[in-house]
């Protein structure tokens, strides 16, 4: 069966939708057949990523490696037994649709609460959950107090991830593999950066997620969105001597598919 990798979280700008493609074309790039899907039925950033390469491919008569992209089938309402709910059925078709021809699924969920990102947590072998290294969106996660120090609670994200963890072992299925990437780790306030890291890690032990280092905040990702492109398409679109900054964000990929350990992958790029 395909290993499905949600990036989910609900808060928005947090980086979901550029993680998402970058790390579904590096697993195209490294030859694994992969299926996209986008949750956010409104915004649909993915999506028109997805799109964006494709019709940057076409005119540049380029052929790049990338993942597939599915919108979600639509559903006649009439064929709906008593108590089944149609957005369900439509995540659950789409799934089922890809898993045969696919090594990975990924799915990226919109930066809210959503009946088909509380589905999709549950389907999840992998969450990926990209934050910015700051307490406001540490509140993702977890209450503090007002210094930062002490945790006071969970967060209403963290138990629906805990509530789709219940739902797959009574489904006998694997426990997920919960990961929190850091992004926009900057290098200066060192002070708070600090205090999150331990925070972090006090949160990691009591409610069970792994962190890994995501990307810092890069110019290049804003400009590649307009042509669906990604920090490895560079050299196939004839960009030479690559920049220290493009080099480092590179590097910033490589090691964050490395920290995923998904099944049979070893970034190679």
């Amino acid at each position: 069966m395909a290993h499905i990798i949600v990036v989910g979280n609900e808060k928005g700008g947090a980086g979901k939708s550029t993680v998402s493609m970058h790390v579904a074309t590096a697993l195209a790039r490294m030859g694994h057949k992969t299926g996209t899907l986008d949750l956010d039925l409104r915004q649909q950033s993915l999506g028109r990523y997805m799109r964006n390469r494709q019709r940057y491919c076409e005119r540049e008569g380029l052929d790049l490696p990338t993942p597939t992209y599915h919108e979600l089938p639509e559903i006649d309402a009439s064929s709906l037994r008593p108590g089944e709910n149609a957005l369900d059925q439509r995540l659950s078709l789409a799934v089922g649709s890809l898993e045969p021809d696919n090594d990975f699924i990924l799915i990226d969920c919109p930066g809210s609460h959503t009946r088909l990102s509380q589905v999709a947590h549950s389907l999840a072998d992998t969450l990926i959950t990209p934050l910015n290294d700051s307490f406001i969106d540490f509140d993702l996660l977890a209450h503090t107090d007002p210094e930062g120090e002490e945790i006071e609670g969970p967060s209403i994200y963290s138990e629906m991830v805990w509530s789709a963890r219940q739902l797959r072992a009574q489904a006998g299925l694997k426990p997920i593999d919960w990961v929190v990437v850091r992004n926009r780790l900057g290098a200066q306030n060192m002070v708070n950066k600090q205090k999150m890291e331990k925070a972090l890690e006090r949160l990691a032990k009591r409610i069970g997620f792994r962190t890994a280092p995501g990307f810092n905040e890069r110019v290049i990702f804003r400009e590649l969105f307009p042509r669906g492109l990604t920090l490895l398409d560079l050299r196939d679109i004839g960009v030479k001597g690559l920049n220290i900054s493009n080099v480092a964000a590179r590097q910033e990929l490589r090691e964050l598919i490395r920290a995923l350990r998904l099944p049979d992958v070893e970034p190679d790029f």
